[in-house]
């Protein structure tokens, strides 16, 4: 009787060690989704807007972009958050610095 009881009490202990690597086993494939998630989406989606953060940053006047709304000129002022784009001769228009998409290189609006 006593041997089958101290049987009984060790089986539990060696049993959920057992549990314990199982559910370590059962999320490694989420953690590995997750890896692979940020090394495909994530950490490239953060180098994108670094990028577009700096290029902001570095326009300057007399800079020819273009805008998320497909509007070509010329940077004529700069503000803080605003900048004013000449679309064509006498025509200005005002437009957060965000909506710049790209900056063209130097004679490509004629």
């Amino acid at each position: 009787m006593f041997i089958s009881s101290a049987f009984a009490q060790t089986a539990p202990a060696a049993a959920a060690a057992g549990g314990m690597t199982d559910s370590l086993m059962s999320m490694l494939p989420l953690v590995l989704m997750f890896v692979v998630l940020y090394f495909v989406m994530i950490r490239p989606q953060m180098k994108k807007q670094k990028e577009h953060r700096s290029m902001i940053e570095a326009l300057a006047k007399g800079d020819e972009i273009a805008t998320a709304g497909g509007l070509l000129g010329k940077v004529v002022k700069l503000g803080d958050s605003h900048l004013t784009l000449e679309i064509a001769t006498g025509v200005e228009v005002q437009l957060q610095r965000s909506a710049v998409v790209q900056v063209l290189p130097k004679g490509s609006i004629k």
